[in-house]
């Protein structure tokens, strides 16, 4: 039941650790002194992030179910529509699930919050986060100590902090598992958060636990450090560790981690994690946020550099009995059954849908007898009535073992195979029974344009469209196209994981005849398992409603032309990248808007396809620019130097990708009708004094440091002959960004018009 706002701290005072108490005592003063304007915006927006407190876009009011598009009734949800502030318009609440462990309390919490704050739906992220959205920033203290009853915070969850502790959602129970990580990454969330040497960060840092190297639960390899489960004897005991990996990242320049330890103790976890977060405070980039998470500082200083720094650091640290405390009962999160091991039941008499359901939602447990039930939640939301639903069948037949999962799903452990068929049909009663976990009609999707202030096309719009389609079609689908994996993005900084999808998808926007038009770049190459072992590279940009066309006719060619039992991402490989860009070539021209309007809307939202303010401009015929010309030459350029990469020539890669960015910078100076010269220097220093240094050049969704890219290509391609593949494969990704950062600047060229900056 919501009551008035400080009712509940009365209520909950006795109920809270002291300390947390506080805390969220303090967090509502500042809101007070916020709003009579007595502390700084830059001050509060760092505050209210560090609280897990974020403003978001409010103008779509679309959520997408994967069936249906519901549209958010802002006058019944008591929302108001006005300038995007954190007081006149909601915002989202993201809350911290350390290695996704719920209970049946903790459900009908998020359910009651969900109700009574929200538009009634809990959002699963794909850091086993839960967020909810369209929360007024009055109501976060309430909604935080309501929270902290049941063991939840809000803190930390955003901002420049330590991030959600994630695990594999199978730790514990997993049959190819080293050891039960689960008692490891508590350890460290309780360490880190909030810990003085984690204040001094620049951007944020994400952790991960992996039971094991080859499935993809943990996805170690994509954050910013990552530990392994490994084992070795020694003197005929079996020693506990971690592979640790250090420095990777999805974003809008993806990162491998790379190897800081192949063995590394459980009892030195902590204090190198003090000295990892010691170092990267340090010295880890605090102006230029672009470039500010810890994979750039170890590209910046090299590995074994960063490594020596990190030992010399762990030497001199002050001794901390929380090292070792923490990890004195590792144990105690080791679980058992409620209900006695059975015998699976595969009897002619199961109810509609339950066989398929088995097939892809249930895992069989190393415990013999008992098993993993996976709960599909379409692009991560469940509604409250569905969250309590769960807290009853976690008590019913589960001892409340129940997790998030980096898929945007819920995790069900310990059911007995006499109880599969009970939990079906419990599911069943609230919709939450879909099969098909993990495979192609499991899409992952970020926010994007529903609710992010950073998302350029409708993500969660376009994987609900592809679900429905691939639900219509599931019965009759090659495994091979089951097994698939689809993945998007909003935009280029990788929330919905496309660089590891077998299909990945980010949103970016095009212009035709003054009118812009929604686009996502096609991803393909990424893989999923072994932790995410590599990351994909983007193919061309299509536009939105083309998206389905493309996935059908890559799926078929897939199935026409694979060998055996080829995997998709060598198929891929071996078809290579140039072929499978021809099967969608004739899908990127954007046809007229008077001959197809329906282009010039993104999925799920009827109305009319822009980016921020920008208005709709002027068809001036069917003339076509030197910008123009350039521009598209750029994207071509880029793409050959994709093609080299894959083909070993990394020196070359280089090369080319510089050349397409100085295409792209050549197209801007075009037109503004700056004559620039013909070789790289001349138009790098045009380039920074038209576009950069007079700030023109500035990307809504990154700012002015896009540019960056540019200026390191032309200092890096002196050295491209000693490239290495992972070096060739950033400088793509960061000449795509900046060609994006071209295309997105020539709009608001075409719109505004500049004069060029006087020639000094």
């Amino acid at each position: 039941m919501k009551v008035s706002n400080g009712e509940w701290r009365e209520r909950l005072i006795d109920k809270m650790p002291a300390d947390l108490a506080k805390e969220i005592d303090i967090f509502e003063t500042e809101i007070t002194l916020k709003k009579q304007g007595k502390i700084d915006d830059k001050i509060f927006a760092e505050t209210r992030l560090r609280r897990g407190a974020y403003g978001q876009r409010y103008d779509n009011g679309h959520r997408h179910d994967g069936k249906t598009e519901r549209v958010l009734d802002f006058p019944a949800a008591g929302l108001t529509k006005g300038p995007n502030t954190m007081w006149d318009a909601p915002g989202m609440l993201r809350i911290k699930v350390p290695f996704g462990g719920m209970n049946a309390d903790r459900l009908e919490v998020m359910a009651d919050l969900a109700e009574e704050y929200s538009d009634g739906i809990g959002h699963v992220t794909t850091r086993q986060d839960f967020q909810l959205h369209y929360i007024h920033i009055e109501d976060t203290p309430d909604i935080m100590r309501r929270l902290a009853v049941v063991g939840m915070t809000s803190r930390e969850a955003c901002g420049n902090s330590v991030r959600n502790v994630t695990a594999c959602p199978l730790a514990g129970v997993c049959r190819t598992q080293s050891f039960d990580v689960t008692g490891y990454a508590d350890a460290l969330m309780k360490f880190l958060l909030g810990h003085p040497d984690t204040m001094e960060f620049g951007r944020k840092f994400k952790p991960a636990f992996s039971g094991c190297r080859d499935e993809a639960c943990g996805l170690v390899k994509m954050h910013d450090i990552g530990y392994v489960a490994v084992t070795r004897e020694v003197d005929g005991k079996t020693e506990r560790g971690f592979e640790v990996y250090i420095g990777g990242g999805l974003g809008a320049v993806p990162y491998q981690a790379k190897v800081l330890y192949d063995f590394m103790p459980v009892e030195e976890m902590l204090p190198v994690a003090q000295a990892v977060s010691r170092v990267y405070g340090r010295l880890g980039e605090k102006k230029n946020r672009q470039h500010a998470r810890i994979k750039f500082l170890i590209k910046k200083l090299g590995l074994d550099e960063f490594k020596r720094l990190v030992e010399e650091e762990r030497k001199i640290l002050p001794y901390d009995e929380r090292w070792t405390g923490l990890l004195v009962d590792v144990d105690r999160f080791e679980e058992d059954a409620l209900k006695p091991a059975g015998v699976v039941q595969l009897s002619a008499t199961l109810p509609e849908g339950y066989r398929a359901w088995f097939q892809t939602n249930v895992y069989k447990q190393r415990q013999a007898g008992y098993n993993v039930v996976t709960v599909t939640l379409p692009l991560g939301d469940i509604t409250a009535t569905q969250l309590r639903k769960l807290a009853d069948i976690a008590r019913q037949y589960v001892k409340e073992t129940v997790r998030t999962t980096v898929e945007q799903n819920i995790v069900l452990r310990w059911v007995s195979d006499d109880d599969l068929i009970a939990v079906y049909n419990e599911l069943k009663s609230v919709k939450l029974h879909a099969a098909g976990a993990g495979t192609v009609v499991d899409l992952v999707s970020c926010p994007g344009t529903d609710t992010c202030k950073l998302g350029i096309s409708a993500s969660r719009g376009l994987a609900a469209e592809l679900r429905t389609r691939k639900l219509a079609q599931y019965d009759t689908l090659d495994p091979a196209i089951r097994n698939l994996r689809i993945k998007v993005s909003g935009c280029f900084n990788s929330c919905g994981q496309h660089h590891v999808a077998d299909l990945g998808f980010y949103g970016v926007s095009r212009n035709k005849d003054g009118y812009t038009v929604p686009h996502f770049q096609v991803i393909l190459g990424g893989q999923w398992s072994e932790n995410a072992g590599s990351y994909g590279l983007a193919l061309g940009a299509v536009p939105s409603k083309n998206i389905p066309t493309v996935v059908d006719r890559i799926t078929e060619r897939y199935l026409a032309d694979r060998e055996e039992d080829e995997s998709f991402q060598k198929f891929t490989q071996r078809i290579g990248k140039a072929t499978l860009k021809t099967l969608f070539e004739d899908l990127v021209p954007i046809p007229s808007h008077d001959d197809a309007p329906e282009f010039y809307t993104d999925w799920g939202d009827a109305r009319e396809y822009t980016i921020g303010d920008m208005g709709v401009g002027e068809c001036a015929g069917e003339v076509v620019s030197p910008a123009e010309f350039a521009l598209t030459a750029a994207d071509r350029e880029v793409f050959e130097a994709q093609l080299l990469l894959d083909k070993g020539d990394y020196a070359e890669s280089v090369r080319r990708a510089f050349d397409a960015m100085l295409r792209g910078a050549t197209g801007l100076l075009h037109q503004i009708r700056v004559a620039a010269g013909k070789d790289s220097a001349s138009i790098v220093s045009a380039f920074r004094t038209h576009f950069f240094d007079t700030e023109v050049f500035f990307d809504p969704f990154r700012g002015g440091s896009i540019a960056q890219y540019f200026f390191d290509a032309n200092e890096g391609v002196a050295s491209a002959d000693s490239a290495s593949q992972e070096t060739a494969h950033q400088r793509v990704e960061e000449a795509q960004l900046f060609l994006e950062g071209c295309q997105s600047c020539y709009t608001r060229l075409i719109t505004q018009p500049l004069v060029a900056a006087p020639t000094k």
